[in-house]
């Protein structure tokens, strides 16, 4: 658990920008989805995913999005991001990006995002290639979700 005082080193992954911040002085609802899409695209690499794996003709769609909202955060606050691997299947991977304040380190939002492997020359949902299975295998797992599942129930 995080101390509202605590002082914590993680890189940072954006500034809060001015087109962000709404009436309230603080950051909009829009952007932190436009936040954890960033750290979606720091992550994919470590999993095998993003551009080689588009160049095999495959891609990684959203299925579902989950937002909660912590503690505020205002102009120019700067954003650092933890993901976690929840959970996998053979076409489904449940992912969890936390958000923190990246000088403070309070967190201010997390999220949890369910995507699909997709066969883009298809456009239809296709079982993971081996090899990103075993990538997915191989990252310890993290808690279990708070609000998504791989399937609905």
């Amino acid at each position: 658990m995080d101390h509202p005082q605590a002082r914590v080193t993680r890189p940072v992954l954006v500034r809060v920008r001015p087109e962000w911040v709404d009436h309230y002085g603080h950051m909009n609802v829009a952007p932190y989805v436009s936040v954890f899409d960033l750290a979606t695209d720091a992550l994919w690499p470590t999993l095998g995913l993003g551009e080689p794996f588009v160049a095999r003709g495959l891609g990684t769609f959203a299925a579902e999005n989950w937002v909660a909202y912590r503690r505020e955060v205002r102009l120019d606050d700067p954003l650092a991001a933890e993901s976690e691997v929840l959970a996998h299947d053979e076409k489904r991977l449940l992912i969890r990006h936390r958000l923190f304040h990246a000088e403070e380190g309070f967190e201010s939002a997390r999220c949890e995002l369910l995507f699909l492997c997709v066969d883009l020359s298809l456009r239809r949902v296709s079982r993971w290639p081996e090899e990103t299975r075993a990538a997915f295998a191989a990252v310890p797992p993290g808690p279990p979700p708070e609000r998504l599942a791989l399937r609905r129930t």
